[in-house]
């Protein structure tokens, strides 16, 4: 086992991975951190863990929509999964944005 560093929304994280998975898990921290900083400059949602959620939600859909054809996303390309990702996206905003004025 070797360790590596990566950085996701700033923070350092070190994972320790097979010497032959880190070129992997590199990309998929980097990939990661893309989403989250996506989410946490384009939207209104507070917090990492909020901010982890709907990225990872959004690789889930990704994944899904590449490993099962015949799934509940197989009639959508990726370009109306991400209008559908950004209109909740939209709606959040609009729950969440009354929470600001709490704080």
């Amino acid at each position: 086992m070797s360790q590596i560093d990566v950085t996701i929304m700033g923070q350092l994280y070190k994972l320790a991975c097979k010497k032959d998975e880190q070129a992997a898990l590199i990309q998929a921290a980097a990939y990661l951190d893309e989403k989250m900083c996506h989410f946490r400059d384009t939207t209104k949602i507070k917090g990492t863990d909020k901010i982890a959620v709907m990225a990872a939600l959004t690789i889930s859909v990704q994944l899904l929509a590449t490993k099962a054809p015949d799934g509940p996303f197989s009639e959508l390309s990726m370009a109306e999964i991400n209008t559908q990702l950004q209109g909740m996206n939209k709606v959040l905003d609009g729950l969440l944005a009354p929470q600001e004025n709490l704080f």
